[in-house]
């Protein structure tokens, strides 16, 4: 029935994920900026790997095509009510296509997936019938009751992970004759008395289970990265003074196409500078008759707004005001307050800061204000 030297991986995503909390199953929740699915299966592109397979829970299609995006994968396996069942069917789908020489067995909840740990079973599945990744065990483990029960030795037990490789004709057949509820593959092929051998696993491969695993996991996946943001404006008779979101007394405003709020401006330009994504200018042209007398609040959440599809998150904010008059000191809180309301931060977060030229260049002759500004932000690496 095998395909001569064809090597399939059968990805199982069936899951409800309840243990992770709310209604989306974990397989679909986001973490570093995609779907665990979509994680999962980018760490399966290897040259030794043929194909790409995923079972999938009813009624998970939608969910399914939203998490795979534009991967070009063949149509998902719809699974059973237990995890055996979801694979018995996904072995069965491959069967009845062809087949293969191997299968490798994995959970979409063990998305980051080391290719080592592929090369590591393809070569044990050359003298063996199935091979599986373990870690030892570095804790004490003793035996669970109210009371702390007898210890059980750790150099005779390890911690099985998958994927789990398997030649394919051996697991599929301990699959069919398999009754009962298994909680891996490596369990179907032991009851066939099927001989596993073991190979080194990877601590990438822990299993997201809890929600705290996911936050933990997201902490990992995300890099800091920094921008700069400058702007300068000049002062008109007749405008109004809008400085980080707010409307200030003063004799003289600031002339731009918006509202020109040189302190929002800046922390923008940051913003978009973190993601390439050129300059306020380049997504609201002072050509465009829309953005005359704009709130300059509609900039900086468009940039955070950019910042959070892909998957980003402000840290911090540091801006200072160039300029000899007004003060800026009264003001700094309620400016903190505002960035801290539009970019979802604790105050804490927001620095605002003011200094003067003595009385040199533009802004030491009161003919404009600047404002330069450095955002701080966590991103997914491949964003």
């Amino acid at each position: 029935m095998g395909t001569n030297g064809k090597t399939v991986v059968l990805v199982v995503a069936a899951g409800s994920g309840s243990r992770v909390g709310g209604d989306l199953a974990k397989q679909y929740r986001h973490v570093g900026g995609r779907p665990l699915l979509a994680h999962a299966v980018d760490r399966l592109r290897h040259p030794s790997i043929d194909e790409i397979r995923v079972v999938i829970g009813p009624g998970q299609e939608d969910l399914y095509r939203e998490a795979i995006g534009d991967r070009a994968l063949p149509s998902p396996i719809t699974g059973g009510e237990t995890r055996q069942q979801s694979v018995r069917n996904g072995l069965e789908a491959i069967a009845a296509e062809g087949g293969a020489t191997h299968v490798l067995i994995h959970d979409a909840a063990r998305a980051f997936l080391p290719a080592a740990v592929i090369d590591r079973l393809l070569d044990a599945l050359e003298a063996s019938e199935a091979a599986v990744p373990v870690l030892p065990v570095t804790d004490t483990l003793a035996k669970a009751s109210e009371t702390l029960g007898e210890t059980v030795a750790r150099d005779e037990i390890v911690r099985v992970q998958t994927p789990q490789a398997f030649r394919f004709d051996t697991i599929l057949g301990a699959h069919r004759s398999f009754t009962g509820e298994a909680t891996d593959d490596a369990q179907v092929a032991r009851a066939a008395s099927i001989d596993v051998a073991t190979v080194p696993g990877d601590p990438a491969l822990e299993k997201l289970t809890f929600p705290e695993d996911f936050r933990r996991m997201d902490e990992a996946l995300l890099v800091t990265r920094t921008g700069l943001g400058f702007d300068v404006h000049a002062f008109a008779e007749g405008e109004e003074l809008w400085l980080g979101g707010l409307l200030i007394p003063h004799e003289k405003g600031l002339k731009g196409h918006s509202d020109a709020d040189v302190v929002f401006h800046a922390v923008t330009d940051a913003l978009l500078g973190i993601l390439g994504a050129g300059d306020i200018g380049d997504h609201f042209p002072p050509s465009d008759p829309q953005w005359r007398g704009a709130s300059s609040t509609l900039f900086l959440k468009h940039a955070a707004q950019l910042i959070e599809e892909k998957g980003g998150r402000v840290d911090h904010i540091d801006v200072t005001i160039i300029c000899e008059a007004p003060k800026i000191g009264p003001h700094k809180d309620a400016m903190r307050g505002n960035f801290a309301n539009i970019l979802g931060l604790p105050i804490s977060r927001i620095s605002v800061k003011a200094t003067t030229t003595e009385r040199l260049g533009f802004t030491g002759r009161g003919e404009g204000i600047a404002a330069q500004a450095i955002a701080t932000v966590r991103m997914p690496e491949d964003q």
